[in-house]
């Protein structure tokens, strides 16, 4: 089947920027990008481009090149099911909060209405594509709804997982290592398959294009995040040995780093990971492991996230301790919010957990992040629960001056690895802070010798 109309349900962090891709690497398909978030759809078709709700490097230009042309943003969600030939599914897919399952597996309610909607609009065959990252057999589960509650038409159910990595999401779709399509392998599943592989291939190597079975590709998705979240909690556990044992992980992880066998991606030892995916992933799959009485597989990979955990209360207990085990009324400054460089999204990010810890504390925060807005911010520490707005409010300020944050600071905490801060007139800085003045690196980030003339008591996270 030739493709020549596209349809992408969720406008988010997955579904603009794969969509805005594939619409500038193929100009002669029609992508139309729905989602029921008036708001977020106004954002998308913001005559400035700078203003798109997802900041990505390279995404607005993009945009800006493919808007209007043949990429179309809109609320109108029936329209776009009813005339594309491939429906992406990319909504949010969070971990549950009631019932069966509850703090594990994932909340599929968005992926059962999307189904719904797509069996209730479509007059015509459709495939339909999983974007979101799902559990396994939830394929089915779409299937099951299609089939039983639609209009007689016949659906082919793919599975595309993404494997971005925010801050370089759009360098990954442009180059990706590999973009794995799982489908069903009879007749009718091959050539759905084949249709997706033939959108991919106008740009992507068909060495890397890898097809497989539908449960395959649900599975390996989840997968990924699991071992990249491993290494990244086993460099911490490593980190702390560091600091008891005199060692310094970045020497540790740069000469582990060298085996051919295990490279140096993702051993940079930090406060802790954060982002829509690793903690959600690997509590579905450790639910998974449950669910089929695979205690010790299911005890193996809750151990990531309990490290992880472990990590982010060790950085707040280590300013509280090193702060003279109080800091009651002192002014605390965070570099960063967002989980990541490069990014707006601040879902799971340490500096949310490690301000709650420091809050509780009585501690007075100051926080400057280049991308994430004070309204973002409050609404982070509200959802956690330990207190309402009005309450977060009085113990945490948001500016855009990272030296007004830091001004009478008696401590600053990097929490997010923003490039620009190697780049900051640290003495200035230093200057006007109370003394003695702390810099507590939860990135690895600055130059401690560097921090350490200038007049800094620096500690960070490994040595």
């Amino acid at each position: 089947m030739k493709i020549t109309n596209i349809c992408c349900i969720g406008a988010g962090y997955v579904g603009g920027p794969t969509m805005a891709v594939i619409a500038l690497k193929c100009p002669d398909i029609k992508v139309t990008v729905v989602d029921l978030n008036a708001n977020r759809i106004a954002l998308w078709n913001d005559p400035d481009v700078t203003n798109i709700p997802i900041y990505e490097p390279g995404l607005s230009d993009i945009v800006a090149q493919t808007r209007g042309v043949n990429l179309f943003f809109s609320t109108d969600v029936d329209k776009a099911i009813d005339e594309a030939q491939i429906i992406f599914i990319s909504v949010n897919t969070p971990t549950k909060t009631y019932g069966a399952g509850k703090g594990m597996a994932a909340d599929l309610k968005y992926i059962e209405l999307c189904a719904r909607q797509i069996a209730r609009v479509a007059k015509d065959d459709k495939i339909v594509v999983e974007k979101s990252t799902l559990p396994v057999r939830t394929a089915e589960a779409i299937k099951n709804i299609l089939d039983n509650t639609g209009n007689g038409v016949q659906f082919q159910i793919l599975s595309n997982p993404e494997f971005l990595a925010e801050g370089t999401a759009v360098e990954d779709l442009l180059n990706p290592d590999r973009v794995l399509i799982g489908g069903d392998q009879d007749p009718a599943g091959r050539e759905a398959i084949q249709s997706l592989v033939d959108i991919y291939a106008k740009w992507v190597n068909p060495n890397n294009i890898l097809t497989t079975n539908v449960w395959s590709s649900e599975l390996s998705k989840l997968s990924a995040n699991a071992f990249l979240a491993q290494r990244v909690s086993s460099i911490n556990a490593l980190s702390e040995l560091c600091e008891r044992t005199g060692a310094d992980v970045n020497e540790v992880a740069r000469a582990i780093g060298m085996d051919s066998r295990i490279g140096p991606k993702f051993l940079k030892a930090s406060v802790g990971f954060g982002g829509s995916c690793f903690q959600k992933d690997i509590l579905n799959l450790v639910y998974i492991a449950k669910s089929y009485n695979l205690t010790a597989v299911a005890d193996y990979w809750e151990q990531v996230i309990i490290m992880n955990d472990h990590q982010k209360r060790r950085f707040s207990q280590k300013i509280v301790s090193t702060l003279y085990n109080t800091v009651a009324g002192k002014k605390i400054a965070f570099l960063g919010w967002a989980f990541k460089k490069d990014t707006n999204d601040t879902r799971e990010s340490a500096a949310i957990y490690v301000a709650d810890d420091l809050i509780n504390e009585t501690a007075q925060i100051s926080v400057y992040d280049p991308k994430v807005d004070a309204e973002k911010i409050y609404n982070d520490l509200t959802m956690l629960g330990s207190r309402d707005e009005a309450e977060n409010k009085s113990s945490l300020i948001s500016t855009k001056d990272p030296y007004q944050a830091c001004q009478d600071a008696h401590a600053i905490a990097i929490l997010t690895e923003w490039d620009e801060f190697k780049s900051y007139d640290w003495q200035r800085i230093y200057d006007n802070m109370l003394k003695p003045a702390f810099i507590f690196d939860g990135r690895n980030l600055l130059d401690k010798n560097k921090m350490k003339e200038i007049g800094f008591v620096y500690q960070a996270i490994g040595s």
